[in-house]
């Protein structure tokens, strides 16, 4: 099989190298993507607004993003607050409902480091889930998806920590996939490739050839940790989903983290493809 570029990060730089990582040897098996069903878009608009609406106050942000959970038809009953540290926002947690006890998590981080506001890192990625919990809600799943916004992360994936160590070994059991979002919106789509599972992994590839959209592996080795980290410590298969390349990691951790720095166009390209992929996720996960 031709083999598809990946760049690594070392020391900060980001090189190219190449990977045949998506040999036949890792194909998922199941239908293919066309034979699962589509999901239901918002409209850019939609994403754009919540994107501005990014507050500065990570206590405020855990607030928008349940009332847009709730706004989108996830209700009072679904939503679990989990308190972490006393003081700080809880974890986020929104339940869609599935036909069986297999779980797939799909996540973002609601803090951001007080240099800048934070919308690439990770607004981004926690402003999508509401999104992505109206692309699915109309169709009949499988799995019960669990949309989580996690508090902490930049101060050592506390949040994510905390979920993962108060996990029961059945529940633990029961997730099939976590996929992360992260500092989305810079670039095409980009995954992180050698951390994520190659069945994980391979399916992306296929949804975004059959979309098509743009899809890049960039490795981000020495940039930072993500909280897809705390759950592959429980053996749980993941893949973290971004835009960073050389060109555009600079604005992390910057006051140049803002929504000016986003390209709706990249970031609309990049909830497309998500949402698709957990569709069909949905139909080829055990």
């Amino acid at each position: 099989m031709k083999s598809n570029p990946f760049w690594l990060v070392r020391n900060g730089i980001i090189t190219l190298v190449l990977s045949a990582c998506l040999s036949g040897s890792m194909n998922i098996s199941g239908p293919a993507f066309g034979a699962s069903l589509p999901p239901k878009f918002v409209p850019q608009a939609e994403l754009r607004s919540k994107l501005q609406a990014a507050p500065y106050s990570n206590s405020r942000r855990e607030e928008l993003l349940q009332q847009w959970f709730e706004a989108s038809g996830c209700g009072k009953n679904q939503l679990t607050l989990e308190v972490v540290t006393r003081g700080q926002p809880p974890n986020l947690i929104c339940a869609l409902q599935g036909q069986t006890t297999s779980l797939v998590v799909v996540s973002g981080h609601m803090d951001h480091v007080k240099r800048g506001m934070g919308v690439v890192d990770d607004w981004s990625g926690a402003s999508m889930l509401p999104s992505l919990y109206q692309a699915l809600a109309s169709l009949p799943l499988k799995h019960t998806f669990l949309f989580i916004g996690f508090t902490e992360e930049e101060k050592g994936l506390v949040g994510s920590r905390f979920y993962v160590r108060h996990l029961s070994p059945e529940k633990a059991g029961r997730i099939r996939a976590m996929v992360n979002l992260e500092c989305l919106g810079l670039s095409t789509p980009k995954v992180w490739s050698d951390h994520a599972g190659p069945k994980l992994l391979s399916a992306l590839f296929e949804v975004a050839k059959t979309l098509p959209v743009p899809l890049q592996g960039i490795d981000l080795e020495s940039v930072g940790r993500d909280d897809a980290e705390s759950f592959r410590a429980r053996r749980i298969s993941t893949i973290t989903i971004h835009s960073l390349t050389q060109n555009t990691i600079h604005i992390m951790h910057t006051p140049r983290d803002t929504f000016a720095a986003i390209n709706m166009t990249y970031y609309d390209e990049s909830y497309r493809l998500v949402a698709a992929y957990l569709a069909y996720l949905d139909s080829v996960l055990p």
